[in-house]
């Protein structure tokens, strides 16, 4: 058994670099070792505190805010394997901004079995970037725009952009069956929950938060259809979760898709999550001229498209 450090609580002065960051990102970076879940319960139970009141793990961290860590056994520091560079295709740079072209089956941050992720792998391959942040994150089966901040004043002005709804966020999705209907707003509630398991998901329950995604058809036949979406909200998996509640899961999807046709077409070669960022826009958090970053399609879903659902990826 690992020797346990004696566990005490302590406080923090938040300072300018942590400004606007969610409270339970900045307990996973100070509390390094403890599990997620640990983090989660220790704010449902108000054991952490900012200013001697209770927070949400939605809280947003202000200069000044003393912020209470509980008592945590950690156990005695290990040697760890360090995060091997990853050179993946950048799509856009400049002074404050890196954008690159994520492959599906990357997930974009460590944990939940896996080591390291898109993030821990790009700061070992940048080792002279001082600074180098998400901006938003993909599910890991998702491919495309990933986009990070290299200075933490634009990695704030992008997070407020997202929460007041000036990210343009462009996503193409190829899903089961003919779309019919033509352009339409899917505007479903969307919940969180824990299945017996522990794993989480989302489904559509009238208590859940506001959703909304843009679905407007590119191509259709009796394979399959693709689709451009845009999203108006950002919840967890909404994209997939909404296709699904209205008939036209993603294809691949192994959380919410329709699982016989999964296996049918990863028998066929298709064993993937047909789900790609492609494009993301905003005004520049320093220079405020407009600024749009497109992924093309990768090869495999174009192939998947011409040879499976038998439609024109050269046009979408």
């Amino acid at each position: 058994m690992n020797d346990l450090s004696k566990p005490r609580a302590t406080w923090v002065e938040v300072g300018d670099a942590h400004s606007e960051q969610r409270i339970d990102n900045f307990l996973l970076r100070r509390l390094k070792g403890v599990p997620k879940s640990y983090v989660y319960r220790v704010l449902r139970s108000g054991e952490v505190r900012v200013n001697s009141g209770r927070v949400g793990p939605d809280y947003r961290l202000r200069p000044g805010d003393r912020v209470r860590l509980p008592p945590v056994r950690l156990p005695a520091p290990q040697a760890r394997v360090a995060p091997r560079p990853l050179a993946l295709s950048v799509i856009y740079e400049d002074a404050a901004l890196l954008a690159v072209d994520k492959p599906a089956g990357l997930a974009v941050h460590g944990g939940s079995g896996v080591a390291h992720g898109a993030i821990e792998r790009l700061r070992a391959s940048r080792p002279r970037e001082r600074f180098l942040e998400l901006v938003h994150r993909l599910d890991r089966d998702t491919s495309g725009v990933l986009l990070l901040a290299k200075r933490r004043s634009a990695l704030t002005a992008l997070h407020r952009l997202l929460r007041e709804g000036r990210v343009e966020k462009v996503y193409v999705a190829a899903v089961k069956g003919r779309w019919q209907g033509g352009e339409r707003a899917l505007c479903a509630p969307l919940q969180k929950y824990v299945t017996r398991t522990g794993e989480r998901r989302v489904a559509v329950r009238e208590e859940g938060r506001a959703a909304v995604t843009l679905a407007r058809p590119l191509a259709s036949s009796d394979a399959g259809s693709v689709l451009e979406l845009r999203l108006l909200t950002g919840r967890t998996h909404q994209i997939r979760v909404h296709l699904a509640h209205v008939g036209h899961p993603v294809l691949g999807d192994p959380k919410y898709g329709d699982f016989a046709l999964n296996r049918a077409l990863a028998r066929a070669g298709a064993a993937r999550l047909m789900l790609h960022a492609r494009r993301i826009a905003f005004m520049h958090p320093i220079e405020g001229r407009p600024v749009s970053i497109e992924a093309p399609l990768p090869e495999d879903v174009r192939r998947f498209l011409e040879e499976r659902l038998a439609l024109p990826a050269d046009r979408l």
